[in-house]
C-alpha cells in the first residue's frame, strides 16, 4: 500500500514515517512544508513531497496523487494563534479529504485529540483546537471514506510499551507518541478499525487484541 503521511515532520508524523520505513510493509511518502526537511528526508531514503495545508485543494491533489491511502498527522503547533488552528487543524484536513475523493484514495486515517467528539470534556485552554478537530472529525465521518479516527491523550515522550486501551469513550490518560504510532500503522490494513472512531491511552491489551476488541 501506498500510504502518504501528512505532518511527516511533527513528533507523532515523523515515528509513523519511520515505522512504514523500517517494516517495508508500505511504501511510504512523507508531505512536508519545507525543502530542507524534505532533503533530511531523502538522506534516509524516504520519499517527500513539499506542500502546505494552506495550499488549494488542486495543489494538495497533486500531492496525494498516486497514494492508497492517507495518514494525517498535521497540527498548526502550540506556538501559534487561533486562526492557523483554523486554517490547518480544519480546513487544511477537510482539503486533504476532498482531494482524497477526488482521486478515489479511500483509506483516511486520521490522528485527532481524545475525547474531541464530546464538547464537555474539551480543555478550556484548548478550546479552539478541540473545535477544529471536532469538525474536521464529524466532516471526515460523513465523507465517502473509509476513515479511521484516532483520539489519543495525552502524549508522551517515552519508550511505548505495546500495551494500550481502546475503546469509544475512554477517561483521561495519556499514551506514548511510539504506541500512538503503532495503533495508526496496525490500523491501516485492519479492516475491524474501518468507519471507526476511538479513544487511546496506555493500557493492559496488546495492541493487536485492543484493535480487535473495536
Amino acid at each position: 500500500m501506498n500510504v502518504l503521511v501528512i505532518g511527516a515532520n511533527g513528533q507523532v508524523g515523523h515515528q509513523i514515517v519511520n515505522l512504514l520505513h523500517d517494516r517495508k510493509e508500505h511504501s511510504v511518502k512523507a508531505l512536508v512544508r519545507k525543502e530542507e526537511q524534505a532533503a533530511e528526508l531523502a538522506d534516509k531514503g524516504i520519499e517527500s513531497v513539499v506542500a502546505s495545508l494552506e495550499d488549494s485543494v488542486e495543489t494538495l491533489s497533486s500531492a496525494i496523487e498516486g497514494s492508497d491511502a492517507i495518514i494525517f498527522a498535521a497540527g498548526s503547533g502550540g506556538s501559534t494563534g487561533s486562526d492557523k488552528t483554523l486554517l490547518v487543524d480544519l480546513d487544511g484536513a477537510v482539503k486533504t479529504m476532498e482531494a482524497a475523493e477526488k482521486l478515489g484514495v479511500k483509506r483516511y486515517v486520521m490522528v485527532s485529540a481524545h475525547q474531541a467528539h464530546n464538547r464537555e470534556n474539551w480543555s478550556e485552554a484548548l478550546m479552539p483546537y478541540y473545535a477544529a478537530k471536532h469538525y474536521a472529525d464529524k466532516i471526515l465521518e460523513q465523507s465517502s471514506l473509509d476513515y479511521t479516527i484516532v483520539r489519543p491523550g495525552g502524549l508522551l515522550n517515552e519508550e511505548g510499551t505495546g500495551h494500550v486501551s481502546i475503546a469509544e469513550n475512554l477517561k483521561r490518560g495519556s499514551v506514548s507518541r511510539e504506541d500512538v504510532a503503532n495503533v495508526i500503522v496496525a490500523s491501516l490494513l485492519n479492516e475491524n478499525t474501518i468507519r471507526r472512531s476511538f479513544d487511546l491511552i496506555s493500557g493492559e491489551d496488546s495492541i493487536e487484541n485492543a484493535i480487535a476488541s473495536l
